[in-house]
């Protein structure tokens, strides 16, 4: 984008006019995708960010003062976005799915494979004393937020209030 085209589509995100978002993408939007891929190095998340960018960038231009370039202030944003994702993406990695755990079900709601009996194992002392010990360090880091009720755990305390750990 030339350097006389900027203020015409600023202007014209200020007024809120439909093409110009289309015109922002254009100008702006391979060189923001190239920003944000280096950052993050993922294609999925490099069009995310663009994507939330952008959409911050037409919110928030009337915060635009104009004290630097139209074009740094967006790849700030871009930036920052990119910043974002990627610590999100850190805080996921201790995250376990459902579909990751749960056993797998056919189309008729059916265990595909035979489950387990461990109901034998449940009053072996070194699996309750593995069990306090995660539950304990998992509550210490936070990371318990689902209000639940352990039932025959001994050395657990019941929870006096939902969500409340201690």
């Amino acid at each position: 984008m030339s350097l006389q085209m900027a203020p015409d589509l600023l202007e014209a995100l200020r007024h809120h006019e439909p093409a110009a978002a289309e015109c922002l993408v254009g100008a702006y939007g391979e060189r923001a995708y190239r920003l944000a891929a280096r950052v993050t190095r993922n294609e999925q998340d490099a069009e995310e960010v663009v994507q939330d960018a952008f959409y911050a960038v037409i919110r928030q231009i009337d915060t635009f003062r104009g004290e630097s370039a139209f074009g740094s202030w967006l790849y700030r944003i871009v930036a920052n976005a990119a910043y974002q994702k990627l610590r999100a993406r850190r805080r996921r990695r201790g995250e376990v799915r459902w579909d990751e755990v749960l056993p797998p079900f056919d189309e008729q709601s059916r265990h595909v494979a035979p489950i387990a009996d461990w109901s034998p194992r449940v009053n072996d002392p070194s699996i309750q004393t593995e069990l306090r010990m995660v539950l304990e360090a998992a509550r210490r880091r936070g990371a318990v937020r689902v209000p639940c009720r352990l039932c025959g755990s001994p050395g657990l305390r019941r929870p006096r209030r939902v969500g409340e750990a201690t």
